[in-house]
């Protein structure tokens, strides 16, 4: 028996046991998965592609979150064009009735944390379908406390009337991708939501967030 080869594979359990950060599952798909993933990450080091201010010293974490937030910009941009002449005013609504759409009724916290939005900005889109009729509320079977939204037929008229000028913004935000390489980007994106995701859905207090993620997650002690 290869006794080195099980010392390896034990020792490579151990980083994979503190670097999946819950990104990964905790089992035998889970551990392929980051097995893969360090493969391609290797693999990819030859192609590091340059960015600006790299030469001064600038991360690639930084160049990440300025990219995402441009990205998310130039989506707002194209979605407002998409409901300019509509009775929209912004994304948020009409993303909130998409959700109805697709996953059926809800109640109002259960279509807020959809959306990732916080409870007090949630409560303003939802409390704006309702006084425009494309939403009704009623009482939950489930808990007389909360109110369960459903979409209504002027929400799917209204909602219809722009799905395809909405359709045309979602396809210019994706840009010159090709197919490939929107595969890629879906995984990567996927991975990074896969983290955060958990992270809003706990609703650390803003003050304390920063630290409490690194701390939990053991950022900077790699």
């Amino acid at each position: 028996m290869n006794y080195q080869l099980i010392k390896d594979l034990i020792n490579l359990l151990e980083t994979f046991d503190s670097e999946k950060n819950q990104v990964y599952s905790s089992n035998i798909e889970g551990f392929k998965n980051w097995i893969a993933d360090q493969i391609n990450d290797y693999q990819s080091v030859v192609d590091e592609p340059d960015w600006e201010g790299k030469e001064k010293g600038r991360s690639p974490e930084s160049v990440i979150s300025t990219l995402l937030v441009h990205l998310n910009r130039y989506a707002k941009n194209y979605s407002k064009s998409a409901i300019a002449e509509s009775d929209f005013r912004t994304q948020d609504e009409f993303s909130y009735l998409i959700n109805l759409k697709a996953f059926g009724p809800m109640t109002k916290m259960e279509l807020i944390k959809k959306n990732i939005q916080d409870k007090s900005s949630g409560m303003l889109i939802i409390n704006r379908l309702i006084k425009q009729g494309w939403v009704e509320q009623s009482d939950s079977e489930k808990d007389k406390r909360s109110k369960v939204l459903v979409i209504t037929e002027k929400g799917n008229r209204d909602l219809e009337k722009q799905m395809k000028k909405i359709r045309e913004a979602t396809h210019i935000v994706s840009g010159n991708l090709n197919y490939v390489e929107k595969m890629q980007l879906i995984k990567i994106l996927s991975k990074l939501d896969h983290f955060h995701h958990p992270i809003f859905s706990k609703n650390i207090d803003s003050q304390n967030l920063i630290e409490t993620v690194y701390q939990e997650y053991s950022f900077g002690k790699n």
